[in-house]
């Protein structure tokens, strides 16, 4: 069986994010979402949350696991039997990124392959941080999440 992992901090997770984990699905058997924390990152949801909206959008999809970061993300990949792991690109700065990334994970764990795939063009502008931004302002957010993302973020604005 090929499995890929796709690591992220997911604060929420975007239909970006779930158009790599389906094209990602056409390439392996399956593929397992590893929702991490980012120390360089402040979240609106916490981990917890960030797994279960997660698990709730691939709800009924056997051929995609969530599971919580643990630690790095080329480490986990290894422990959980993946072969790969799965980037996104969305512009040439975050190509740029993923360059040292892949550098280092391959140092790390040489038979961890990385796949890049390119952001489909009407997900191109979507980032977890955009969307929290236009949450903040009142903005219909409505096209560039799921449905319990929404309903979480409007759950967690009347608190």
């Amino acid at each position: 069986m090929k499995i890929a992992c796709y690591p992220g901090s997911f604060d929420p997770i975007t239909n970006g994010h779930i158009s790599m984990v389906k094209r990602g699905l056409k390439l392996f058997d399956k593929v397992i979402i590893i929702v991490g924390n980012n120390i360089k990152k402040e979240y609106y949801f916490n981990l917890d949350e960030r797994v279960e909206l997660a698990r709730k959008t691939f709800e009924g999809n056997p051929q995609v696991e969530v599971v919580k970061g643990n630690g790095l993300s080329v480490v986990q990949a290894k422990a959980l039997g993946c072969q790969a792991i799965i980037r996104g690109l969305r512009m040439v700065s975050d190509y740029e990124y993923e360059v040292q990334y892949a550098s280092i994970n391959e140092y790390l764990e040489p038979d961890i392959d990385m796949v890049f795939l390119m952001s489909r063009k009407e997900y191109s502008f979507i980032s977890s941080s955009r969307i929290k931004e236009l949450f903040m302002y009142n903005s219909d957010i409505t096209h560039l999440v799921p449905a319990v993302v929404l309903e979480a973020f409007q759950n967690k604005a009347k608190k």
